[in-house]
Parts: structure tokens; C-alpha cells; sequence
């Protein structure tokens, strides 16, 4: 077994900071409301993504350099920094409270990524996607509420985030190479379960740099910060080869879902933040998981699509003009 990652602390004389200590209880507030501002700024920048993604030249999974190509789209740069922005907000997020605590409130950014969307083309939201809205919200409401909320220094071993950034990577290339013979809403929700696994993969990994940074800002340039920039790199790519299929909101449903998902397991498992344990919990855990994935579906699926981006998926993700 390899020696526990813990920044450049050991893990026996690192400080404890539990559930009960005053600084955790004064964080975890803050925590949650810059969580909420991260999901609807990764939210906008993922909209304002979209539609240079489906536009761009390529294959119907492109290669690395097509991300080359959207760097010098003006309006996939702001839409990048808006998402940067969003990520970063999540980490911070992350430094005060546990991945059970973070992770779902991500997935309200669909509902502001409907709301954003339906602005952006100049459409109105419906009844029904407000309803499936509320549902989403209950949900996490019923998942914060059951999930044990404990703020202790994460560790993990260096063993198990090789393994675990291995494994995420190659999942990860295994869809990208065979993703060209799938359809493209198959692709889509392929390409979006592959990348959020490695987004949250990457969660799960920042969760202990940034956790660590707080007690010592040097565990910031560890060796888990490159694994994990790797890990966000290639979620991304594959993130926006998602994005190009037109099946945006599908796409970005399926990466609400997985990302958390993901990195909640990997709280609970890898880092023991643990899960409900009694049977009543556990039930409802499942439950309120249900609503918000239904919710989720239901979002996605009433989302109206973005006329240009509907045409391109016609079109099976053929080359596109730019102007």
C-alpha cells in the first residue's frame, strides 16, 4: 500500500477538523451558498459553449485539437472563463464542507442552464419545466438532509488515486474511441457519463488538495494537482464532443447526474465521509436520489433545443460553417 496523500502533512500529525469544530460549523454556511453561485456559473458558461461547440469543424468526435479551434471562439472563451470561474467556486466550496454536501447542489445548475437557455433563444420556460425544477430541488433538499454532513481532513492513499484517476481515464478513452459509431444521442449520453465521471473523479481528488490547503497552503502544489488537472482536461474534451451532437440538454442533464453521483461515492467509499445508516435513512436517500434524477430527465427532455444546434445533430455532427 503506498504512503496516504495528505499534502506535505503526515496523516497522524495533520490537525483534525471534525463535524463539531467552530470552524467547520462557521464554513459550512458559506460553503453551500458559493456552491450554488459555482453551479450557475459553470451553468452559464456551459450555455454560452454550446453553440461554438456544435458549429465547429471535425469529426463527430473531434480530437484534441478541436479544442484549439474553440480557443479562438470569443464567445467559447467567455463562456470558458465563466466555467473556470464556476469550477473554482466549487472548490472553495469544497475546502469547507464534505463531497456529500457539495456535489448535489451541482446539479441545480440545469435548472439554470434551462433558464439561461430559454433566454438565450428567446424562448419561455413552461409550467412543466418549473414543476420538474422543484422536483430536483426537493430532492437535494432530502439528500442534504439525509447524508452524514462530517468535515473531517479527507486522506487518501497514493495507491488509490492512481487507481482511481486510471481507471476514470481509461473508461473515459474506451467511449471516445468507439463513440463514432454510435448514434448521436447515444453518443451524447455516452460522451456525458464518461465526462462526468471524470469531473467528479476530479471533485473527489480536489477535495483533499483543497480540504489540505487549508492547513497548509503548499498542498496545493502536490502531485495530486496535476492528476487531477489531467483528469478535468480530458472530462472537458469530452464534455464538449457531447455538447457538438445537439443534444446539449440531454448532455449536460447526464453530466449533472454522473459528476455528483461520482463524487459522492468517492466521499463516501474512498474518503469516509459516510452514507445514511439506518434503514429509514437509506430508504430515503434513495428516494429523494429518484426525484432529483427524475426531475433531471424530465428538465432535459421538455428543454427546448436551440434551432442551429438541431440541425447540426441532423446532420449527424457533420462540419459546420462559422460566421
Amino acid at each position: 500500500m503506498g504512503p496516504s496523500v495528505r499534502g506535505c502533512d503526515d496523516a497522524d500529525t495533520a490537525p483534525d477538523v471534525g463535524a463539531g469544530h467552530p470552524a467547520a460549523v462557521v464554513l459550512m454556511p458559506w460553503s453551500v451558498l458559493i456552491a450554488v453561485v459555482g453551479a450557475f456559473t459553470l451553468a452559464l458558461g456551459s450555455a454560452l459553449q454550446e453553440r461554438d461547440a456544435v458549429r465547429a469543424p471535425g469529426e463527430k468526435v473531434a480530437k484534441a485539437g478541436f479544442l484549439l479551434h474553440l480557443l479562438r471562439q470569443p464567445r467559447w472563451l467567455i463562456g470558458s472563463g465563466a466555467a473556470v470561474l464556476g469550477a473554482s467556486l466549487h472548490l472553495v466550496a469544497l475546502s469547507g464542507a464534505p463531497l456529500t454536501l457539495i456535489q448535489p447542489i451541482g446539479v441545480t445548475g440545469l435548472l439554470f442552464a434551462i433558464v439561461l437557455s430559454a433566454l438565450f433563444n428567446h424562448q419561455r420556460v413552461s409550467a412543466w419545466q418549473i414543476i420538474a425544477g422543484m422536483a430536483v430541488m426537493v430532492g437535494l433538499v432530502g439528500l442534504l438532509w439525509v447524508f452524514p454532513h462530517g468535515a473531517e481532513t479527507p486522506v487518501m492513499r497514493t495507491g488509490t488515486a492512481l487507481a482511481l484517476a486510471g481507471a476514470t481515464l481509461g473508461l473515459g478513452l474506451a467511449v471516445y474511441l468507439t463513440a463514432h459509431w454510435t448514434p448521436s444521442g447515444a453518443r451524447a449520453l455516452l460522451l456525458a457519463l464518461a465526462g462526468g465521471a471524470a469531473m467528479g473523479t476530479t471533485s473527489g481528488l480536489a477535495r483533499v488538495i483543497a480540504a489540505n490547503a487549508v492547513d497548509d497552503w503548499t498542498n496545493l502544489f502536490g502531485w495530486l494537482t496535476p492528476l487531477a488537472a489531467l483528469t478535468a482536461v480530458f472530462g472537458a474534451l469530452l464534455m464538449q464532443n457531447a455538447y457538438r451532437t445537439g443534444h446539449f440538454a440531454a448532455a449536460y442533464a447526464t453530466l449533472l447526474i454522473t459528476d455528483p453521483v461520482v463524487g459522492v461515492g468517492i466521499g463516501a467509499l474512498l474518503l469516509g465521509e459516510g452514507v445514511p445508516e439506518t434503514t429509514v435513512a437509506q430508504a430515503g436517500a434513495a428516494a429523494f436520489a429518484a426525484l432529483a434524477i427524475a426531475g433531471t430527465i424530465a428538465l432535459a427532455r421538455t428543454r427546448h433545443r436551440n434551432p442551429e444546434a438541431r440541425e447540426a445533430g441532423e446532420r449527424c455532427g457533420a462540419p459546420t460553417r462559422t460566421r
